[in-house]
This record gives C-alpha cells, sequence and structure tokens, in this order.
C-alpha cells in the first residue's frame, strides 16, 4: 500500500491510462501482461520504477501492465563459483597460494534486486577479500591444519555481510594450499629428519629391552651350567635347518679328559 500510494496522481493517472489502453487492445495486450517463472525462479516487479510489493511473484503465472510495470527475473537456486589462486602472507611471514569454493543462494529476492546492483559478482569479490583477511591472521600450520575452522569462520563473515543484500552462503570450503617449491623442500627435509630421529630412538629403546632380557636370562642360566648347554644344543639344532651350514662343536673338557685318561 505504501509502495502504490508513493506514485503520486500522475503515476496513478499513467497506470489508469496503460491499463485502459491494455483491456482496449485486450487479445494484443494478453501476449504482453502474461508473463510465467519456474519454480525456482521470483519476479520482482517494478511499477513506474518503484518496487509494488516487498514479496517477488511466482511461480507460475503473473500479469503486469504493459508500458508501466518491468520485472527482474531471480534465480533461487544455490551457486557454486571458485574463488581463483589468492596470494596470501600468513601471520609468521609465509606466502602461499589458496583458493577456495563457495556455495551461496538468493533468500530475498526483492533484497538482491534493490540492495545490491549485482550481487552475484559482489559476492564473489567480497569472497576473495574475505579469503585474504582471514588467512592473514593464520600461522602456516593453521592453514594446512584447521582448513574447517578458516571454511567455518569464513562462512559466517560472508553470511554476515551479504544479508542485507539478500544472499545465504551456505558452504565456504578451502579446496588447496599451494607452497612455494623452496618450502616444501625444508619441510621434506624437516619431515625427514624427523622420522630419522624416531628411528633412531625407538632403535635404541630396542637395544635397550634386548640388554635387559639378555641380563635376566644370564642370570637364570648362571643358576644350573646344564642349562647353558641344552641352550646350545637348542642353537645347533636352528642352525641345521640350513642344509649348507657347516656345525662346530665343541666338546666339554671335561668330557674328552674322562677318554684321554682310558
Amino acid at each position: 500500500g505504501e509502495n502504490n500510494g508513493g506514485l503520486g496522481c500522475c503515476g496513478w493517472i499513467l497506470v489508469i491510462i496503460s491499463a485502459f489502453f491494455s483491456i482496449l487492445i485486450f487479445p494484443i495486450s494478453i501476449f504482453i501482461s502474461i508473463k510465467i517463472v519456474k519454480e525456482y525462479e521470483r519476479a520482482v516487479i517494478f511499477r513506474l520504477g518503484r518496487i509494488t510489493a516487498r514479496k517477488a511473484k511466482g511461480p507460475g503465472i503473473f500479469f503486469i501492465i504493459p508500458c508501466t510495470d518491468s520485472f527482474v527475473k531471480v534465480d533461487l537456486r544455490t551457486i557454486s563459483f571458485d574463488i581463483p589462486p589468492q596470494e596470501i602472507l600468513t601471520k609468521d611471514s609465509v606466502t602461499v597460494s589458496v583458493d577456495g569454493v563457495v556455495y551461496f543462494r538468493v533468500n530475498d529476492p526483492v533484497a538482491s534486486v534493490a540492495n545490491v546492483s549485482n550481487a552475484d559478482y559482489s559476492t564473489r569479490l567480497l569472497a576473495q577479500t574475505t579469503l585474504r583477511n582471514v588467512l592473514g591472521t593464520k600461522n602456516l600450520s593453521e592453514v594446512l591444519s584447521d582448513r574447517e575452522v578458516i571454511s567455518q569462520s569464513m562462512q559466517i563473515t560472508l553470511d554476515e555481510a551479504t544479508d542485507s543484500w539478500g544472499i545465504k552462503v551456505e558452504r565456504v570450503e578451502i579446496k588447496d594450499v599451494k607452497l612455494p617449491q623452496q618450502l616444501q623442500r625444508a619441510m621434506a627435509a624437516e619431515a625427514e629428519a624427523a622420522r630419522e630421529a624416531r628411528a633412531k630412538v625407538i632403535a635404541a629403546e630396542g637395544e635397550m629391552n634386548a640388554s635387559r632380557a639378555l641380563k635376566e636370562a644370564s642370570l637364570v642360566i648362571a643358576e644350573s651350567p646344564s642349562a647353558l648347554q641344552l641352550r646350545y644344543l637348542q642353537t645347533l639344532n636352528t642352525i641345521a635347518a640350513e642344509k649348507n651350514s657347516t656345525i662346530i662343536f665343541p666338546l666339554p673338557m671335561d668330557v674328552i679328559s674322562h677318554f684321554m685318561k682310558k
């Protein structure tokens, strides 16, 4: 009612004249007056430059008055676009190239037409600047490991900024983080050194555990001299499994001395 009342006297006269001529040439004007929008579309109607209602028309059939009315179709489907790779300087002064993807849809057709000249293009530009601003406050380790947190932060920031444009940002994802070749080599060398250090520590722990076990075994064998001989025979049995082995079998001196006396 407020929008229609804002047309003024001259505006109403023009609307009435346009409606009169539309009725006068009804068979022809019907093809101009009847418009159809699809299920996923809405139409924002302007009458003498003013929005006729705060709610968009559609889906289905609607009527306009020729000469005085015009309309803009708005697509309500979810739109996705790639954020071009952005050269970003992280908080710890490392230059990385990051790209991503944004999913958004028009939530308020009237606001998307009346409050911004090009909602799609504006959202794309804002996504690029938001990506640079958010990642500029993160360290390299956070950029590489906390992608989900960064994506949620970007989604909240974009959604708040585009709310007045009638845009709803549904999802933001970080696709790829590209590091300089020199930094990649340095990180690879660091990771290899860390793996070698862990391997040495594990080997040293194994040697220490083995030495403790051998010490305990020697104490057990020392309590029974025959146990050493049995252990030696068990070792010979293990070696004998290989047919190409030469086995030297030592005899105890007390046994040899017994035969030499005879």
